[in-house]
């Protein structure tokens, strides 16, 4: 039976950036990012772009937040990020509007082939659609696509595709049942009739 040999090992085909720029990014994210001092979302959301990432409007994002590859890296309007966070984006991941990934939660992209001897990398994109929910301490898995409004229920493992407006739950995930979201009601507000 063949057995694994970690020395045949070679990633070399894999090339996300130029290495300052990995180092620099390094840095910035072990300073500001992975930090547990409060900076400002606006930073958090300038750094980002600066390097390369497509990020919205009005995201927030938490203190001790770890993202590999800006530039892999793509966040619609009004989305979360909370505090522990893990975005491991080997390859690119893009988070939708209004999307919430929870506290420690953890989008994994990549992955090596345990039937090769020289277990190959492997790395796959992720896809979080708008009003997604992804519960603290999820993994998600790599080449995973979150349909439009799922919620992954807290410490869920999840790979594959969703069906829209539904809730996964468990290790593996599994279909639980739909998402309803209530019709906000109208705010009612007195006005004086004129006597």
């Amino acid at each position: 039976m063949t057995k694994v040999d970690l020395s045949r090992f070679d990633n070399a085909w894999y090339r996300p950036g130029p290495v300052f720029k990995r180092v620099l990014w390094m840095l910035v994210n072990a300073w500001i990012f992975k930090s547990d001092l409060p900076y400002p979302s606006a930073l958090k959301v300038a750094l980002l772009r600066l390097f390369g990432a497509r990020v919205g409007q009005g995201v927030v994002i938490k203190p001790n937040v770890n993202i590999k590859y800006p530039w892999f890296l793509s966040v619609g309007d009004f989305t979360w990020i909370g505090e522990g966070a893990w975005i491991d984006n080997l390859a690119q991941v893009t988070i939708g509007a209004h999307a919430c990934i929870s506290q420690g939660a953890y989008l994994l992209t990549g992955n090596h082939d345990y039937t090769s001897p020289s277990f190959d990398l492997m790395v796959g994109p992720i896809v979080i659609t708008d009003g997604a929910w992804i519960g603290a301490k999820s993994i998600v898995l790599p080449g995973t696509e979150i349909a439009s409004h799922v919620v992954v229920a807290a410490g869920s493992v999840i790979g594959g595709k969703t069906e829209p407006y539904s809730i996964y739950r468990g290790c593996p995930a599994q279909w639980v049942r739909q998402r309803v979201i209530r019709v906000a009601e109208p705010s009612v507000t007195q006005v004086s009739q004129p006597s």
